[in-house]
């Protein structure tokens, strides 16, 4: 496809790091966020002969960082055609009445706010130029609740309805929404989840073959080289090994 202008958060670590690889390493132009700005500069070092890579480091959670941000934006790379809200976190298993509300503040603030604040800034350009495509990065979390995942699961919920409330805005225009909404998947996700406890994280993916960053990352691209009248609204994705949990009874002694 033509060479395009990607901007991706959360671009330091997982589905991030592997789709920044992706499009770099097919000469696309990038925008690559995060908190981590040494893993950013990796990926610019790496691929700075293929791509135009800008970088920065930034919290999603701060919406002046981003405004500053998007001011400050070089001519070159101020055009955005595929804006991918990546940036998400899940924070702890606890039941709802054992989480730490500290935990839920954090997950609505990166998983939710952070995710509209890109898009309200960068979706008017769009409009503007009446071409563009947001990829939404979801979660099966946001269709398929799970005990521990309460405020989780409620965060990937609202991403799915606001990818699908952005189509029903957008009709008429030529932008295109994706909802991208992976299961089960390796990425440091779940040592975050639990707080930095690799040990736990690796028990959660013994004997199964998740998806990994690159796999989600093919399929982004995919999506994103589709002819542009053609728009996927979401797409769930989850391993063989994956299925649907029966649903939950309490049985009496």
């Amino acid at each position: 496809m033509d060479r395009k202008t990607v901007l991706i958060t959360g671009a330091s670590s997982g589905f991030g790091y592997a789709m920044a690889e992706k499009f770099a390493s097919e000469g696309h132009n990038l925008i690559l966020l995060a908190r981590r700005l040494h893993k950013l500069k990796e990926l610019h070092d790496k691929y700075k002969g293929k791509a135009k890579i800008f970088y920065t480091q930034l919290d999603v959670r701060n919406l002046n960082s981003i405004e500053n941000f998007k001011s400050e934006l070089p001519d070159k790379f101020e055009e955005i055609d595929v804006l991918v809200n990546n940036a998400g976190l899940a924070l702890g298993i606890e039941k709802a009445h054992e989480a730490s509300i500290d935990d839920w503040l954090a997950m609505i603030d990166t998983n939710v706010k952070g995710l509209i604040y890109f898009t309200r800034l960068f979706l008017p350009d769009m409009v503007k130029r009446n071409r563009g495509h947001i990829i939404n990065m979801g979660s099966i979390a946001g269709t398929y609740p799970y005990p521990g995942g309460n405020v989780y699961c409620a965060t990937k919920a609202f991403v799915k309805q606001f990818s699908l409330a952005l189509r029903a805005d957008l009709l008429g225009t030529n932008i295109r929404v994706t909802n991208v909404e992976p299961g089960h998947s390796e990425t440091e996700f779940s040592v975050v989840r639990f707080h930095g406890d690799a040990t736990k994280a690796e028990n959660l993916y013994k004997g199964t073959k998740p998806l990994s960053g690159s796999d989600i990352a093919e399929i982004v691209y995919f999506i994103t080289s589709l002819p542009e009248y053609i728009n996927i609204n979401r797409i769930e994705i989850m391993p063989v090994c994956q299925a649907f949990s029966p649903l939950a009874l309490h049985r009496k002694e």
